[in-house]
This record gives structure tokens, sequence and C-alpha cells, in this order.
């Protein structure tokens, strides 16, 4: 996720010396860590034993503490002890910062709240101990995140406490007030700053990591488990199947299985390394050159999740931020043909490259897929979105889904569990949940079938962590459990830090009405231009996307900009997927595109031209966002933001106008691109298939009208090439 998963080339492993004693307690310390927090948040999301503030500060703490631990003051400094054994101490004090929190609003430690009322009641009133632990746990979030994910997301935190700050004193001491255009408020009061960002449920605290405890966490636990069940090798192999023998056969499979990675893992630079350490040797092999496979692997990488049912638990953030609220299916139904069209416009481009340059076919019978693989992928997913189907929340979808993963894991040959052992393992997960069932379920007299099946699937939960327990104490079993809670949670990490820190600036904006003026101002600058205003907010999420997860971009941004469209007229979801696309496409956007750089080491590439190559592999993801909020037909929704088919079939008409221009711009893009149409293109031929692609791809600013005329003269254009890019055929000799 961004500039998180690349920020852990610095994260544990190239600390102390393996042997010694403060590494080995170190290494012990992530695990056993990793292990608690995933177990607390599977446990806490779905049974809620303490408050939700209470909650965010476990989650915060045990995040913060694994990340003093894993990553270093500085990577050249990582073999130091001393700052080692100093790292320690921060994530301590991190962690009593955020113990403080829990014990002053918790009714169980009632007793030792001060004043005798608990930390929410103390709002603007906070005691000098208040202030204290909060100012250590704010400087600890602000340096946790910076060893994280770089220092733009801190630097960025802290140019929001410094003007709310300057606007405080400016307005009390007679120094200069801010211009209008710096947006000057009535500020806050350093004691007030502390509260707002750390101690209240505004700040760290507050909705950016209540969105990672309750959605995007449980996906990377998804992810890891998913992995650990032989599901990535089925993604890989059943790609492999397909296009493996096709011409361009390797960067086919780098495409298809980047789609079905992505969506699950939520990461272009996980998803770039993890399919890439196969797909670019393969692609390599088959004739392509380093920066084209890394480029191909990087673009496809970035738009793992933008693919719906999962979208990388993007459609679960939507659900939670979008106003007026929308359905999981709505949300789904509204990425389908974006994402179709963003893979389909990257897969011709690598089969036209793959024509011109002439990659031979590969030889031989791809690999086989495993049954068994393919059986926990399909019903780990179907899963998922059945229960989501049945309008469950998000987290107890997951978490069912990862019941079933378990289940099936317990038959892989590759735990080596004796036959017994596998079955009697299976009726102990059976007689737990029984048992649960007989004592603690709902004893109504009539329950319908819904409520006997949630809580059957309670039961299930209560099971399944039984059985993690189980393969942590099993010696065959506990090396695939372990490695999957601790990469989970070395994965979430970043994310932890990253959306504590945003809590800072969010905690600032909600309570100064900083986003209020923010928006009124752009609005103000843009007055009805919803062109203009969508170009402002693609180049922002662009810029603050390089240095961020995108998870948290999209956040971000969200708070900021998200009513400024809605108030220009754009459909919400419309907006809010406009918003995220661009988050993710900030992942191949030069200079800073994290997936490209990732896809480029693995390749040994010059990272300039792999970086320039996944930009242009990329382009249709840049037009994308305006065509589907010009034409929300894209979306599957009409001007207004209903169903396109909620009035018959009044509906088709536009959305076969929309499709068919994407479709036709999308194939003259990619061919303009990869050099190759019917036969090779020469650059003046290649330079007019670019142009008619614009014309066709190209969103109507001048009404539909102007729009159809525009796409008409595109699809000519496009014709008029077809015909002219003849094969050359040779007469046989005679």
């Amino acid at each position: 996720m961004s500039s998180a998963d690349q920020s852990q080339r610095a994260g544990g492993e190239a600390a102390s010396p393996p042997g010694s004693r403060l590494e080995r307690l170190r290494r012990a310390l992530i695990g056993a860590l990793g292990v608690g927090l995933c177990f607390f948040v599977l446990f806490e999301v779905n049974y809620g034993v303490l408050l939700p503030q209470s909650s965010l500060a476990v989650f915060v703490g045990a995040g913060l503490l694994l990340c003093f631990l894993a990553f270093p003051l500085h990577a050249k400094l990582a073999g130091n002890p001393w700052l080692r054994g100093l790292d320690m101490v921060l994530g301590l004090a991190a962690v009593a910062a955020c113990a403080y929190v829990v014990v002053q609003t918790e009714p169980a430690f009632e007793h030792l709240w001060s004043e005798g009322r608990s930390l929410g009641n103390r709002a603007g009133i906070e005691t000098g101990a208040d202030i204290a632990l909060g100012l250590v746990g704010l400087v600890l979030v602000l340096e946790a995140a910076r060893r994280s994910i770089g220092w733009i997301v801190p630097a960025l935190a802290l140019v929001f406490v410094a003007h709310t700050l300057y606007c405080y004193y400016s307005l009390r001491s007679g120094m200069p007030v801010l211009p209008d255009w710096l947006f000057p408020h009535a500020g806050q009061h350093p004691r007030d700053v502390v509260g707002t960002t750390f101690l209240q449920s505004l700040g760290v605290f507050g909705p950016a990591a209540s969105v990672m405890f309750r959605y995007v966490f449980l996906f990377v636990v998804f992810g890891a488990f998913l992995e650990m069940s032989g599901a990535t090798q089925f993604i890989m192999r059943f790609a492999e199947r397909v296009f493996g023998t096709r011409p361009g056969g390797p960067a086919k499979v780098a495409v298809l299985s980047s789609g079905l990675l992505g969506s699950l893992s939520g990461s272009a630079v996980a998803n770039a390394v993890t399919t890439g350490a196969f797909t670019i040797p393969m692609m390599r092999s088959n004739g392509f050159r380093r920066h084209i496979a890394a480029a191909v692997e990087a673009a496809a990488a970035s738009g793992g999740a933008l693919v719906p049912p999962v979208m990388g638990a993007g459609a679960y953030m939507m659900l939670e931020i979008v106003e007026p609220q929308v359905t999981f299916l709505q949300i789904v139904q509204a990425a389908l043909l974006p994402a179709v069209l963003f893979y389909l416009s990257i897969f011709l481009i690598v089969h036209f490259y793959s024509r011109r340059v002439g990659t031979p076919k590969r030889e031989g019978e791809a690999p086989p897929v495993r049954r068994f693989d393919a059986l926990v992928f399909v019903s780990a997913l179907g899963a998922l979105i059945l229960l989501l189907l049945l309008r469950f929340s998000p987290f107890r979808a997951v978490t069912g889904s990862l019941i079933v993963i378990l289940v099936l894991a317990v038959l892989r040959k590759e735990f080596e569990l004796p036959r017994r052992l596998r079955y009697l393992t299976l009726a102990c997960f059976a007689a737990v949940a029984i048992v649960h069932q007989l004592v603690w379920a709902d004893t109504r007299v009539d329950p319908s079938f819904r409520q006997v099946f949630e809580s059957w699937l309670s039961s299930g939960i209560v099971a399944m962590l039984g059985l993690i327990v189980f393969g942590l104490i099993h010696r065959a079993w506990r090396p695939h459990i372990l490695g999957a809670l601790t990469r989970a949670a070395r994965n979430g990490i970043p994310l932890v830090a990253a959306s504590a820190c945003v809590g800072v600036i969010i905690g600032i904006v909600q309570q100064t009405g900083i986003a209020a003026d923010f928006s009124a101002s752009i609005k103000s600058v843009v007055a009805t231009n919803l062109f203009l205003a969508l170009l402002g907010i693609m180049v922002t999420s662009l810029v603050l996307g390089m240095g961020v997860p995108s998870v948290v971009c999209y956040l971000l941004m969200a708070t900021l900009m998200g009513s400024l469209l809605s108030e220009l007229g754009v459909i919400p979801l419309a907006a809010h997927l406009f918003i995220f696309y661009f988050g993710m496409m900030s992942m191949v956007t030069p200079p800073v595109a994290l997936a490209a750089y990732a896809a480029s080491s693995l390749a040994q590439a010059p990272v300039m031209s792999t970086a320039l190559a996944a930009f242009r592999f990329s382009l249709v993801g840049f037009t994308l966002p305006f065509m589907f909020v010009y034409r929300p037909s894209l979306l599957l929704m009409d001007e207004s933001g209903a169903s396109l088919f909620a009035g018959g079939a009044a509906g088709l008409p536009p959305l076969l106008l929309a499709l068919g221009a994407a479709v036709v711009g999308i194939i003259a893009l990619a061919a303009g691109i990869g050099g190759y149409l019917r036969a090779e293109l020469s650059m003046p031929l290649r330079v007019l298939l670019l142009v008619s692609a614009a014309l066709l791809l190209v969103p109507d600013l001048g009404g539909p009208t102007v729009g159809l005329a525009v796409n008409g003269l595109g699809a000519l254009l496009f014709a008029a090439l077809l015909v002219v890019n003849r094969p050359v055929t040779t007469a046989p000799r005679t």
C-alpha cells in the first residue's frame, strides 16, 4: 500500500546481528504482538467488548509498538543495539499513552478517572496529566508514521498543527493575520490541539483509525490466510493455464493474476512484488525488455484495488463514508465496468506490443491447476460475497470467509497433519461451535432463518479462534499459522501508523471547519466549472498518493473534497470512485511511482524508464474517472444516481453508446501505444490512432450532443485507420 510497502525494506530484517539477545527478543516480541493484534481485531470487531474509543486505542497502541520494533530510526542505523533499545522504550511510551486513553475511558477503571469523569466528559477541560500523556502520544504517532510511510504525511500533519496554532496566536497577540487564501480561522490553544488530535474521538482515535480497524486490517488478515491456504498459487497457475501458451502469454498472465490478487490485497506495491517475482522472469524469457516487463507488472498491479467485489477493502470504506449511504451491491455494480475497461486496456496493449515485437509462444503445457487450491479460492470468495449480499456487515462477512479458509486448510496436504488428526480437528471445531450454540445462543421462541444463521456464524467464529490457537500449538501447523498472522501484522503496521497520523489532520479539519472553507474557496475559484474541479482533485490526489498508502489518500481526499463534487452535481458514489481511482493511479505516476519502483527492482531495470512505460500502459486509468463522472451510465447509473435499469430498457441506449465509445477508444489507445493493429504501425499512424482514442475517450465537456459528435469523429478516424493498416501479403513464389 504505497510507500508503506516499500518502507518495509528498513523494517526489522536489517537490524541487530541475528544471534544477539536483543535481536531475538525483538523478533519474539514482533511475533507475539502480531498474533495478539490479529486475535484482538478478529474478536473485538465481532463481539465489541470495549467502548469504540478504547478498542481503537488498543489497536493503535499495539500498532505503534510494532512499528517502533520493526522500523528503525533510520535504515543505516538499524544495527545499533543502543538505538534498537531506544526503539523499545519509545514503543512502550506509545503503549502507555494509548493505555491511558483506555483507562480514562472504560467504566471498569472508573475509580482511576481524573476528577471522577471519563476522558470524553473532560473535553476542553483536560487535566495536566491528560495533556502530558496526549502530547507524548501525538509526537510518537508522527514519528511512527515517518518511520513506516515516510515524511510526507507527518509533515502535512505538522503544517495543519502549525496553521491552527498560528491562527490562534495571531488573533490574540498582534501577529499578522493570515490572508484569506490561507483559510484563517479562530485557531486552537495548544491544549485544545492535543485534546482534539489525541485525547478525544476526532483525531488519532477517529474515523481514519476506525475504518482501518473495522475494515482494512481485517482484509490484510484475510489476504495473509488466503495466501497461506494456497489460493495465491491457484491464481498464478490459473492465469498461466489460460494465457501461458499464447503470444505474449507471460505478460497476459501478469495482467490477469495481478487483477485477481490485487483485489484481495489492496496494495499495488505488494501486488507487484508478489506476482512480479513469477511473471517478470517469465516475461523476460519471452522476449520482453526489462523495463517493459516491469512496467506491465506495475500497471496491472496498480489496478487491483479497483476490481470488485473486494476492491482491497475500498468498497467497505465507501460503505462507511459515502453520503447518502449506499449498499455493497451498488458499489460493486458501479465499479464493475470501469475495472473491466481498465484491464481490457492493459491486456490489449500487451497483446499489440507482443504482436509487434514477435514474442514467441511458450512451448509445453502450463502447470496444472490444483483443484484443492481452486476450491479454497472459490469457496472463500464465494462465502465473502454471499454474506455481503445477505447484508451482513463487512467485518462479519470477511470473518465468515476466514472460517471457510481455515476449515479447508485443515485438509491441505502441505500442513502434514495425520489423517486421523485432520478429522479429529474438524470434529473438535464442530463440537466447539455446537457447545457455544447450546450455551450462549439466543433462545427466542420463534427465530427467523437469518437469526439462526447469524447465531451459528457467531459460534463458528468462536470455533475458528480455537482452530487458530490449535494451529499455533501444533508443530506441523505452527509455521503456517504463525507466518500468516505475523505477515498480516507486519503488512498492517504502516496502515495503523498512517491512519493515526491522518487522524491528526482530520481532527483539526473537523474541529476548525477548515474543510468547509477549503471546499467553498475552491468552489468560488472553479465556479460552476466541474472539469476544473475534477482536474484539481486529480492533481491533488496524484501528488498526495505518491507518499501515502492509497487507502489513506482516499480517506483524506474524501474528507477534504468529497462534498465539493457533490455540490457541483456529481453523484456521490461517482465522486468517491473518482478520488479512489486517482489515489491508485499515483502508484504509476512519475516521478514517484512506487509500484513501478518495486517492479523495476525485481527486473533490475532503470527506474524512470519503467515508471514512464507503466504510466503509458495505465493511461486509460487517467481517463476513465472523467468518463464515468460525465457518463454515469458506465457506472450502471442514470443521471440521478439510481440504477440504470430501474426504469426498464430505457437505460440501455446511453449504456451502449458510452460503452461502445469506451471500448473502441481503448482499442485505438492500445494499438497506438503497442504499435500494432492489423499489422505493424508507422509512427504517423500511431499518432493518428492516439488522436482517435482521445476523441473517443474525451468526456462530454460540451454536453451530450457535442460529445456524440466528437466520439463519432473519433470512430470514423479509427475505421479509416483500420482499413489503411492492412497486413502485408507476399505472393507465393512460382
